[in-house]
C-alpha cells in the first residue's frame, strides 16, 4: 500500500480517537455514557442506527455473498429493508415515549424491569445475559472483518491485524461512551454511503458499462443473474426473515430511546431508510460487478500487483480466494492512493460503527443490569461509568479470542447473533409496546424460549433443515409469551395506567 493511502487512513483513525477524547469531557454519568443524555437529533440518530446496524457485513459480508452466489443472496437485503422500515414506523416512537415514562429507562433490560414492575430483577438479569451471550458473537464478527481489512491492506498477518483493529475501536468506545459512538457512527455512516455509491459505479465504467457486466456474469454462470434460480422456498423465507431481527436488536433500539423527542422519528425514519436502501443496492452491485471484474484476464495482473489472492475455479476462471474481500480489492485497484485510503477507512467505519455500539450495550448491561441492580445499588455515577468502561475491555477481549480463527465468516457470525436478539427480544418488545396484558412471566418465558430455540435449532436442526433459526425462535417466543400471559394473573392497575400514559404521550 502506498504512503498516501496509509497517511489518509491514519488521519481518519486519529480523527475518530479525537471524537472519543472530546466526548470523554461531556460524559459525567451513566445516562450520558449509555444514552448520551437523550439528546440525539434525527440525522445523527438515523445514520448512527444504520451504521451500527449494517457493520462490516454491508461492505464485506453481503458483497462477498453476491460475488459467490449471485443475485439469489439479494433476498437478505429485501428482508432487511422491510424490517428496518417497520421498526422505525411502529417501534421507534412508542419505545422513545415508553422508556421515558417507565422511570426513564436507559437500557432494554432496564425498560423491561420497569415496564413489568419486576422487583425480583430476574427479567433484567436474563435479558442482560442474552445481550452478553449474543453480542460477544456479534462483536467477534466485527473483529474478524477488521482483521481481514488490515490483513489485506497492510500485509499484516491475521493475528496482528486482529489486535490492531481491536485496540483502535476499544479506545474511543472506552473513553467517550454513547456520544463518541453516535458521532463517529454519523461520520462513518456518511463515509460508508459514499463508498457504496462510488465503488460499483467506477467498476461498471471500468468494464465498459452495465450491459457488458451482465453479459460477462451470464457467461460465467447464468444462475447468478436470477434471484430465484436454484433457490427454494426455505432459502427465500430464511433470507427475508432477517427483517424480523430488527425488532430485537439492542444497539438499534437504544438509538430510538436516545432521540431528543418522539416527534423526530418521521424525519429520522426517512433519512435512515433512504441511507439503507441505497447502501444495500451499492453492496449488491459491488459483489455482482466484482465477479465480472476479477474474471477478466486483463485485470489479473493488476489485482496480483496489489497482493490480492486469486484462485482458479474448476471452470478455469480466476476467482478471489476470499469473496468477502471484493470491496477491499476494488478500493485498492480502481482508485488513487488518497481515495483508496478514504475507501478503506469506510470499510473500517462500517466495522467500528457496529462493534462500538455492541460493546457499549454490553457494558451497560454489566454496569446497570448486574453491578448496580444486584451488587451495589448505591454505586455512584462515576463508579458505574468506570465499570462500563472496564466491561468494554473485557468483552472485547473475549470477542478477540473467538475471532482468532482466520477461516471465520463475517456473515455466519452476524447471522447467529442477529437471530438470537431477534428471537429473544423482538416479540417481547412489540408486545410490551402494543399489548397491555403482557405479563412479566409471559415476557420472561418468551425470551428464554426464543433464545434457547435459536441455539438448539442452529446446532440440532439446521444441518438437516436449513431454515434460518430466527423463524422458529421468533414465532415460539411470541406464542409462549402470549399463552403464558393469558394463563397468568392480570397486570396491576398501575402497570395498565402507565401503558395508557405512554400510549397517549
Amino acid at each position: 500500500m502506498g504512503t498516501a493511502t496509509v497517511v489518509t487512513f491514519v488521519v481518519y483513525l486519529l480523527g475518530m480517537l479525537g471524537i472519543g477524547i472530546a466526548s470523554y469531557r461531556l460524559t459525567s454519568n451513566l445516562s450520558d455514557y449509555v444514552l448520551g443524555g437523550r439528546r440525539l437529533g434525527p440525522g445523527v440518530a438515523a445514520l448512527s442506527a444504520g451504521a451500527s446496524d449494517m457493520s462490516g457485513w454491508l461492505l464485506l459480508g453481503l458483497p462477498g455473498a453476491i460475488y459467490a452466489s449471485g443475485l439469489s443472496e439479494a433476498w437478505i437485503g429485501i428482508g432487511l429493508a422491510i424490517g428496518a422500515y417497520l421498526n422505525w414506523q411502529f417501534v421507534a416512537r412508542r419505545l422513545r415515549s415508553y422508556t421515558e415514562v417507565a422511570n426513564d429507562s436507559i437500557t432494554v433490560p432496564d425498560f423491561l424491569e420497569n415496564r413489568f414492575r419486576d422487583n425480583s430483577h430476574m427479567l433484567r438479569v436474563v435479558s442482560a445475559l442474552v445481550i452478553l451471550i449474543f453480542f460477544t458473537f456479534y462483536t467477534s464478527s466485527g473483529m474478524v472483518a477488521g482483521a481481514k481489512l488490515f490483513e489485506a491492506s497492510f500485509g499484516l498477518n491475521y493475528e496482528t491485524s486482529l489486535w490492531v483493529g481491536a485496540i483502535v475501536i476499544i479506545s474511543y468506545t472506552f473513553l467517550g461512551g454513547f456520544l463518541a459512538v453516535s458521532w463517529t457512527d454519523f461520520i462513518q455512516g456518511i463515509l460508508m454511503f459514499l463508498a457504496l455509491i462510488i465503488v460499483p459505479i467506477v467498476a461498471i465504467m471500468e468494464l465498459g458499462g452495465w450491459n457488458e457486466v451482465v453479459n460477462t456474469v451470464g457467461e460465467i454462470n447464468a444462475d447468478h443473474l436470477n434471484m430465484v434460480q436454484g433457490v427454494g422456498a426455505v432459502a427465500i423465507i430464511s433470507s427475508l426473515a432477517w427483517g424480523l431481527g430488527y425488532f430485537g436488536q439492542p444497539h438499534i433500539l437504544t438509538r430510538f430511546m436516545a432521540l431528543r423527542s418522539a416527534k423526530d422519528v418521521p424525519k429520522a425514519r426517512f433519512i435512515g431508510i433512504t441511507w439503507m436502501v441505497l447502501g444495500l443496492y451499492g453492496a449488491i452491485f459491488t459483489g455482482f460487478v466484482g465477479l465480472a471484474y476479477v474474471a477478466d484476464e486483463g485485470n489479473t495482473a493488476k489485482l496480483s500487483e496489489f497482493g490480492v489472492q486469486l484462485v482458479t475455479s474448476d471452470a478455469g476462471i480466476q476467482m478471489l480466494g476470499d469473496p468477502e474481500k471484493i470491496f477491499i480489492a476494488f478500493s485498492q485497484v480502481l482508485f488513487n492512493p488518497i481515495v483508496a485510503g478514504i475507501l478503506l477507512a469506510a470499510i473500517l467505519s462500517a466495522i467500528m460503527s457496529t462493534i462500538d455500539s455492541q460493546l457499549l450495550v454490553s457494558s451497560s448491561a454489566v454496569a446497570e443490569d448486574f453491578y448496580k441492580a444486584i451488587l451495589r445499588k448505591n454505586a455512584t455515577d462515576r463508579e458505574l461509568v468506570w465499570v462500563g468502561r472496564l466491561s468494554v475491555a473485557v468483552i472485547a477481549l473475549i470477542a478477540i479470542i473467538l475471532a482468532y480463527n482466520p477461516e471465520s465468516s463475517v456473515l455466519n457470525l452476524v447471522s447467529y447473533a442477529w437471530a438470537g436478539f431477534g428471537a429473544a427480544f423482538g416479540p417481547i418488545i412489540i408486545l410490551s409496546l402494543f399489548w397491555k396484558s403482557l405479563t412479566r412471566n409471559g415476557a420472561m418465558a418468551g425470551m428464554v424460549v426464543g433464545a434457547i430455540t435459536v441455539i438448539a435449532w442452529d446446532q440440532l436442526v439446521k444441518p438437516f433443515f436449513p431454515l434460518y433459526e430466527i423463524v422458529p425462535g421468533f414465532l415460539l417466543c411470541g406464542l409462549v409469551a402470549i399463552v403464558v400471559s393469558l394463563l397468568d394473573k392480570e397486570p396491576t392497575d398501575e402497570i395498565k395506567q402507565e401503558f395508557e400514559q405512554a400510549k397517549a404521550k
